[in-house]
């Protein structure tokens, strides 16, 4: 499929319901919980990981700067922060987008009834790894520039932001402007209905807390699979089937 039959597809898109994806998604998870699990295992460790390596080499602010800390001003700290952490969010953001895309290939399989053989690195290899962090790159700038610009811009861009890895996953071989131009063209299109989702599936995934917090390792994967879904009654894949109609009306 090119990138005209998508924005194609994507413009002539048909209604979806909210209630019949939140129950896919749902059905979806009890699937692939613990693919869902090991990601966030991997992105949590290297986040950690990375936060912990940028403080030390002081490429972060700190709050608690005696030098400042009397006229401290939240907005400034808030953006300066954003500018300061942008290499660690381009390296984070490349990592969880190409775990995404390994993801969202499981539940792909999973959704067409296919034995699941690849595993979360399946992105990590040739040419789909320059590709990967450039992506991260346009994610992370677009984040950060959206945040600078605070609250509203940020929910926003969120949305589209939230279909990279999903479009890269079933599109691979377009390029990083068709990806993202595909990516914000969706976001646009169905933006209500997917913030809605990513909410409620986000609220459902937050009851992990329950167990001792721990247990929100284990349950909050559950908030990627709106987009996939989204995507799926959308422009669908190569291979179209009847069960990626179920949702649409």
């Amino acid at each position: 499929m090119n990138y005209s039959e998508i924005q194609s597809k994507i413009q002539n898109a048909q209604h979806l319901d909210f209630g019949n994806i939140l129950d896919l998604c749902i059905k979806m998870f009890k699937e692939v919980w613990l693919k869902g699990f090991l990601m966030i295992i991997i992105v949590a460790a290297a986040a950690g990981a990375l936060t912990f390596l940028f403080s030390a080499i002081g490429l972060a602010p700190n709050p608690y700067d005696t030098t400042w800390m009397g006229d401290f001003n939240f907005y400034s700290y808030y953006t300066s922060n954003a500018l300061y952490t942008l290499p660690q969010a381009i390296l984070i953001a490349s990592l969880t987008i190409g775990l995404l895309a390994g993801f969202y290939k499981t539940c792909k399989q999973t959704d067409l009834n296919e034995s699941s053989s690849d595993d979360l690195f399946y992105f990590f290899k040739g040419s789909y790894i320059s590709k990967i962090l450039m992506l991260g790159i346009i994610y992370a700038i677009i984040a950060t520039v959206a945040q600078i610009l605070f609250v509203i811009p940020y929910i926003y861009a969120f949305v589209p932001l939230s279909f990279f890895a999903v479009v890269f996953s079933n599109n691979p071989d377009l390029t990083e402007t068709e990806i993202v131009k595909i990516s914000f063209s969706l976001g646009t299109k169905k933006w209500l209905l997917t913030f809605g989702l990513i909410f409620i599936t986000g609220i459902l995934g937050m009851l992990g807390m329950i167990a001792c917090f721990i247990g929100v390792l284990f349950t909050i994967s559950i908030m990627y699979l709106p987009v996939y879904f989204v995507y799926r009654d959308v422009v669908g894949f190569e291979d179209d089937s009847e069960i990626m109609k179920i949702g649409t009306e």
